[in-house]
């Protein structure tokens, strides 16, 4: 065997290694996919494996006021810090490596820098940043936005989950501090440069690793109708103030405004009071992801939706309300940063922009140099168990994640 298949052996092996200890947590055995929603149970045990393997590797590790977990090599105070990271939580029966890749990948670029004697002169940061999916408080990357001060604490502290517990509450039973989340300007100001490394959330890579330009602007919106409760048996279908028809074509108004437009926007998840087969339904709550290229594109189609929906609902005599959750703005990443990423990764490195949003894009829109790398997914599904990178691809993408850091750090 040549030194270089000894060495490529020895990468995937490391990998698979780490890998294989964190891909059991949270994973349902019935669907494949993940549940680490942030705070349960799974997502608790994805943090202490975390720590584990951090303080392992001799990092100091801490959490921020927000519950965002920081492992550092060096001292965070010196300032310019490179940091690196992305997240563990998961949407519901999601894939494994979306954030998870990105944390994974860090802890092992900092064993292939130390393999190679590197010696950083600015410190390097490895972050988890918590809720980064929004699938249990409905705010998506909630862990960067309250770092940089792009929600409001109170609001923040008031989101609650399905089953009405409150982030307030969530925090506290995990022992940390709800009165204590907000802002941290001065964390913010001593990163110099955020390098997020995510598994692509599309086919558009032909070769391992990409390089992310920026991101779409995108938002979620909540959309509540509320009818008349009634029997289903004997309410005259004349005299039906039935929510679900309004929201069947919201639905369908949200799909044609987006193919209309040339952007992207789902429904994917609906809500229903009483929610029993043999009853009208009082209100019905669908949630409304929408994403464009130009914020223009958004800001119409949007409009677009909430004007037919209304119009829909006089007709149906119900009400209906379209309220904005969270929205992001367009992100262009920084572009030095992306050409030092292009420099140290080969002239052939593909650059490539995403509709997914985050947290490099809060990161970057607070004024801190971000970029992204991008791990190749032969399957372009993502959100689903079917999201996949093979063992190769998330080694080169480890392998590129230490060339840059080394570029940055040392």
């Amino acid at each position: 065997m040549s030194t270089v298949d000894a060495g490529r052996d020895a990468s995937r092996d490391a990998w698979r290694s780490v890998w294989s200890s964190l891909a059991p947590i949270g994973r349902d055995p019935a669907s494949g996919g993940y549940l680490r929603l942030s705070w349960s149970p799974a997502d608790l045990a994805a943090r202490k494996w975390f720590v584990t393997e951090a303080r392992a590797r001799g990092l100091a590790v801490e959490t921020d006021r927000n519950g965002n977990l920081w492992a550092w090599w060096g001292d965070p105070a010196a300032g310019d810090a490179v940091v690196t990271g992305s997240h563990l939580d998961s949407v519901p029966h999601g894939g494994g490596f979306d954030g998870a890749l990105g944390v994974a990948s860090a802890l092992l670029a900092v064993d292939a820098l130390r393999a190679r004697n590197a010696s950083p002169r600015r410190p390097i940061g490895i972050v988890v940043f918590t809720e980064e999916e929004g699938s249990r408080f409905g705010v998506a990357c909630l862990g960067s936005r309250l770092l940089a001060g792009a929600v409001d604490p109170a609001r923040a502290r008031a989101l609650t989950d399905a089953s009405g517990t409150t982030l307030a509450q969530a925090l506290a039973g995990a022992g940390l501090d709800p009165a204590g989340i907000g802002p941290e300007p001065d964390r913010l100001a001593r990163i110099g440069a955020f390098v997020e490394l995510h598994i692509e959330q599309g086919r558009q890579l032909s070769r391992p690793v990409g390089v992310a330009s920026g991101i779409w602007p995108h938002g979620r919106w909540r959309l509540h109708v509320a009818g008349e409760g009634n029997h289903a048996g004997t309410t005259l279908m004349a005299d039906r103030r039935d929510p679900m028809l309004t929201a069947a074509f919201a639905v369908l108004a949200v799909n044609k405004e987006a193919r209309l437009l040339g952007a992207h926007a789902t429904v994917g998840r609906l809500v229903v009071h009483p929610n029993a087969t043999n009853a009208v339904p009082e209100t019905v709550t669908a949630w409304v992801d929408a994403r464009a290229a130009e914020q223009s594109t958004l800001d119409l189609l949007v409009a677009n939706v909430r004007r037919r929906v209304a119009e829909r609902a006089e007709r149906d005599g119900t009400t209906v309300e379209l309220v904005a959750e969270s929205v992001s703005p367009a992100v262009d990443f920084d572009a030095a940063l992306c050409d030092r990423l292009v420099a140290a990764l080969g002239p052939d490195t593909p650059v490539l922009g995403t509709a997914a949003g985050h947290d490099a894009g809060v990161l970057a829109t607070a004024g801190v140099p971000a970029a992204m790398l991008f791990v190749r997914n032969p399957t372009g599904v993502s959100h689903s168990p079917a999201e996949h990178a093979t063992d190769d691809d998330c080694v080169a993408g480890v392998a590129a994640l230490a060339r840059v850091l080394e570029e940055l750090a040392c």
